[in-house]
């Protein structure tokens, strides 16, 4: 019997979040001989613990359940590897559904079909996908309101993935707003959009202020909202990758001090997880780790 749809619509980074999708390390990993396989092609530092990254994953969940935020599990899937772990890179979810990506890093191409494939069990609709030339992660897609969204333009996304995207949103968006990334440390470091800036309320988001382009820089300053600056020296802990659990409730990860004091600071709640091996290792934050379903319509 097919299970009732699940409710999906998510344009927008801070609305109350209602249900979540993550993928446990064990069924991104696979095994121990799995993990000593491929995690140097990937370009981790060094191999995840499976066990320790067990343990962080679930004292992430805790925090979800805690609130009441429903959680799916996104199972194992042949052709998806270690950076499986991050399901927003694949997809993103707007009103009705959901635009499956097509992944720059070419080791990740496999993971928009697995993700569309378990997507449809829960009743989701897919909306679309990119194809051919056109390059799109969900890292690099972040809502300013319902209505705009700025994508980053660099090695993961590029003109004609958001050429499609916009395309594939259509009516659902007034405007999409290309944002140009700089090359930093260059194409097999991931760099996207979220890597500089996370909203975590209509007017207050985090950023790394010294690689923001200054025109969108200027542009989230007229839009009235207040710029929180990461340090330098926590920018490499992706202190600016914070997932808004709902308006100014703040979910990052342990290490960032600065950056969580100068959050409470500007009014927001701030809870921390341990992130060592599923955050640290992947340069995946807690915005990489989760695809949200479902947020609350905001007035």
């Amino acid at each position: 019997m097919q299970p009732p749809p699940v409710p999906a619509g998510c344009q927008s980074m801070y609305a109350p979040l209602r249900r979540v999708l993550l993928k446990p390390p064990r069924a991104a990993y696979g095994s121990a001989a799995q993990i000593a396989a491929t995690w140097e092609a990937l370009s981790y530092p060094a191999p995840p613990d499976l066990h320790r990254a067990e343990a962080e994953f679930d004292r992430l969940l805790a925090v979800f359940h805690d609130r009441g935020i429903v959680t799916e599990m996104l199972p194992p899937s042949e052709g998806t590897g270690l950076d499986s772990l991050y399901p927003r890179d694949a997809a993103l979810l707007v009103d009705g559904g959901a635009v499956l990506c097509n992944m720059g890093k070419a080791l990740r191409r496999g993971e928009p079909g697995a993700l569309g494939a378990f997507l449809r069990t829960l009743s989701v609709p897919i909306l679309g996908a990119l194809s051919g030339d056109g390059r799109l992660e969900g890292g690099d897609v972040v809502w300013l309101d319902a209505r705009t969204v700025a994508v980053g333009e660099g090695y993961r996304t590029n003109a004609e993935g958001i050429r499609q995207l916009t395309a594939l949103l259509g009516p659902r968006v007034d405007a999409v707003l290309p944002v140009p990334l700089p090359h930093w440390n260059g194409p097999r470091e991931v760099l996207h959009l979220m890597s500089l800036l996370s909203p975590v309320d209509r007017d207050l988001a985090v950023v790394y202020e010294r690689l923001l382009p200054v025109p969108f820089r200027t542009l989230l300053l007229d839009r009235g909202i207040t710029l929180v600056a990461v340090p330098d020296e926590e920018f490499e802990t992706m202190a600016c990758n914070v997932l808004a659990l709902g308006p100014r409730q703040c979910l990052m990860m342990a290490g960032n001090p600065r950056t969580a004091h100068r959050l409470r600071d500007a009014g927001a709640t701030v809870w921390v997880y341990e992130g060592a091996e599923i955050s640290q290792k992947g340069a995946g934050g807690p915005t990489c780790l989760t695809l949200p379903l479902l947020r609350d319509p905001l007035p």
